[in-house]
């Protein structure tokens, strides 16, 4: 039994093996291993010049790791928190994610950015956001949360080999949480895959990253009471698998989106609009969606209010079922 972080640990340190161009860069990544260890002990095995403690400022850190993408090698960036991705944004939206489009397939860009994001842990504003929605609007970046240690392992492998950018987002609030890992396992899906996580044949709920474990504990609370709930981790923030969604809203004609993020033009605004579209005629009820709130990331006393849990998403899957 490892943590997520001690996947991600275990995911970087067989990346930094298997290929010599790989580099990680972050504030405070090196000696202190990063705010959530996730990289603890690598500078120390491999070296200063591969984990590389770099100054605080988050623009320079993507547009140094973008020339090295450039010049053959695979940085992997940490994003020290959430809310600290927007001194980059230029570089990310601007730069990175142009860069195939621009040059007709001739240059890629092989960076891998990590960020934690998601609230749960009592932090401030800045350190407990939910900003995908930002990346998966913009065309030329793969987006991709984890919501387990197995998929943290696989994911952040798959992702350093793509010749994509992709923005990374880890669940800081399931940092902590274990399960049994096989560090010798092939990934058993394509990165860009969901996963049926619980199969059910009366409503089907899609969430991702921190809400996972959310709306499974919220599925089994449904079934006490004689509900048979399906429950999708979509993985893939962009691309989505709407093909895995779309199968699963034929069999069971109701879907409930969840994600922290604020619901006001979030990413469940989009897998609605796209499943009604394929759907249109095997949907029982209207797609519902629960998430944050449409304010600033609360104090921390109040976040348990701001975040989805089991009663709200129950209280949707109560009202689908109903209709």
């Amino acid at each position: 039994m490892i943590t997520l972080g001690a996947a991600l640990n275990a995911g970087l340190r067989r990346a930094l093996e298997d290929d010599p161009k790989v580099v990680l860069m972050g504030e405070d990544i090196g000696k202190l291993g990063g705010v959530f260890r996730v990289t603890d002990s690598l500078q120390k095995d491999f070296g200063d010049n591969r984990v590389i403690d770099t100054p605080l400022a988050e623009s320079g850190v993507i547009g140094t790791a973008f020339g090295l993408a450039l010049r053959g090698y695979r940085p992997v960036c940490e994003i020290q928190f959430d809310g600290f991705v927007y001194p980059a944004f230029d570089q990310i939206v601007s730069q990175v994610a142009k860069i195939h489009y621009r040059t007709g397939g001739k240059v890629k860009a092989p960076l891998t950015i990590r960020i934690p994001y998601g609230g749960g842990i009592g932090a401030v504003e800045h350190h407990s956001e939910s900003p995908e929605a930002y990346f998966a609007h913009t065309a030329g970046l793969r987006v991709v949360a984890p919501s387990n240690p197995q998929d943290a392992y696989a994911m952040i492998q798959q992702a350093i080999k793509l010749d994509d950018p992709v923005i990374f987002f880890e669940p800081k609030r399931r940092y902590w949480d274990k399960a049994e890992v096989d560090l010798e396992a092939e990934p058993s899906l394509a990165l860009d895959k969901a996963r049926v996580v619980c199969a059910g044949t009366d409503a089907t709920i899609v969430a991702y990253g921190t809400m996972v474990p959310t709306a499974v504990a919220a599925a089994k609370i449904a079934g006490e009471e004689g509900h048979s709930i399906e429950v999708i981790d979509l993985r893939s923030l962009s691309p989505i698998d709407f093909d895995t969604i779309e199968a699963s809203v034929r069999k069971t004609g109701r879907l409930v989106i969840v994600h922290e993020a604020p619901v006001f033009l979030g990413l469940g605004a989009e897998i609605a609009a796209r499943i009604s579209e394929r759907c249109f005629y095997q949907l029982e009820s209207p797609v519902l969606r629960v998430g944050g709130f449409d304010i600033p990331y609360p104090p921390a006393k109040l976040e348990s209010h701001h975040l989805p849990d089991p009663d709200r998403i129950l209280h949707a899957v109560d009202r689908t079922l109903a209709a």
